[in-house]
């Protein structure tokens, strides 16, 4: 059931006609609720959330269906362990971790948890890992956007498409994930741009500010030269993820080892060195091939000959696409 504080609010502002703070209590009710899995309940909450007339038993399950159609959901397995990230980035992540973790004291202060994150950098090197594991230590799912069910081609449609998909996700304790944030969140100032993009963007940006703080908002790009400027104060933290240097290669390597229980043969730092210019995605793919010819190889395999051979290949698919040296 709702806490007590959840319950005098709502109270409070149903007594005061107060709407806006009326529609933000109940929202908190109807996300912890569903989070305990009572959907029934929370559907006949957010029934009250609608314009007068709109009460249609059907409305709950009209809800979930749309919100499937525009994102995807998904049940996070990667934790913060898993990841190999930059001291500051942990540290930005376990302090927002900790806000959501005691929301209770900071709203005892009239203060709320940030909830909206920018994550920048190359491709391959741990956003969408880092959104997943975010959901994996809040216990919430992870919704990834669905631009092609966002984007439409008709004027207008984008915008409603949006607004649909906002106000479906308020109800829900999530992290709502934007991959390739660039694609909705453009530079409105770019003479090459629409008068329906720039519009997109303005929308965009007020529904962000809008949602409520058990909707945690993660952006990704790739491109953050892209973005419009109104975008990075909307974001609360804004976290680039760059490339894997030589030590965080190798603490990768290391932490692969002891996960894996699979030792490969070569020192962290030799590896590190021979695969320099690779991202964090490319060096797991690395790992699984290890993996992969290991269990081919049993019981006879040499891990070192493994290991070897997989070098080879990498250094060779690597000298032949320009990877490390700027090259597409």
């Amino acid at each position: 059931m709702a806490r007590a504080d959840q319950l005098l609010a709502l109270a409070k502002a149903g007594s005061c006609g107060d709407r806006p703070s009326f529609r933000k209590a109940l929202e908190q009710i109807i996300a912890e609720e569903r989070a305990r899995q009572h959907h029934i309940l929370a559907d006949r909450l957010a029934t009250h959330l609608e314009a007068p007339g709109r009460t249609d038993g059907a409305l709950g399950q009209a809800r979930r269906t749309g919100m499937e159609n525009l994102c995807h959901e998904s049940s996070p397995t990667r934790t913060l362990d898993h990841l190999v990230l930059p001291k500051e980035v942990i540290a930005a992540c376990h302090q927002l971790l900790q806000e959501h973790h005691r929301v209770d004291l900071l709203r005892a202060h009239n203060l709320e948890p940030r909830h909206r994150l920018l994550l920048t950098g190359p491709p391959g090197n741990g956003k969408t890992s880092l959104a997943e594991a975010l959901a994996s230590a809040l216990a919430v799912p992870l919704l990834s956007v669905r631009y092609e069910s966002v984007i439409a081609s008709h004027l207008g449609e984008t915008s409603v498409r949006l607004a649909r998909l906002f106000e479906q996700v308020r109800t829900h304790r999530c992290v709502l994930f934007f991959d390739e944030f660039d694609v909705v969140g453009k530079e409105r100032g770019d003479i090459h741009e629409t008068g329906e993009i720039k519009r997109v963007v303005s929308s965009l940006l007020l529904r962000v500010d809008e949602l409520p703080s058990h909707v945690v908002v993660v952006a990704a790009t790739n491109h953050p030269e892209l973005l419009d400027r109104a975008v990075w104060r909307r974001f609360q933290v804004r976290l680039d993820l760059p490339p894997p240097t030589q030590s965080l290669a190798e603490e990768w390597f290391r932490r692969f080892e002891s996960r894996n229980g699979l030792k490969l043969g070569s020192a962290p730092t030799t590896l590190a060195k021979q695969l320099r210019g690779l991202s964090f995605s490319e060096l797991e793919q690395f790992g699984l091939d290890v993996q992969s010819q290991h269990v081919l190889g049993l019981p006879d395999c040499d891990p070192k000959a493994i290991v070897a051979g997989q070098l080879k290949l990498w250094r060779s698919r690597r000298d032949g696409v320009g990877i490390g040296n700027g090259e597409p």
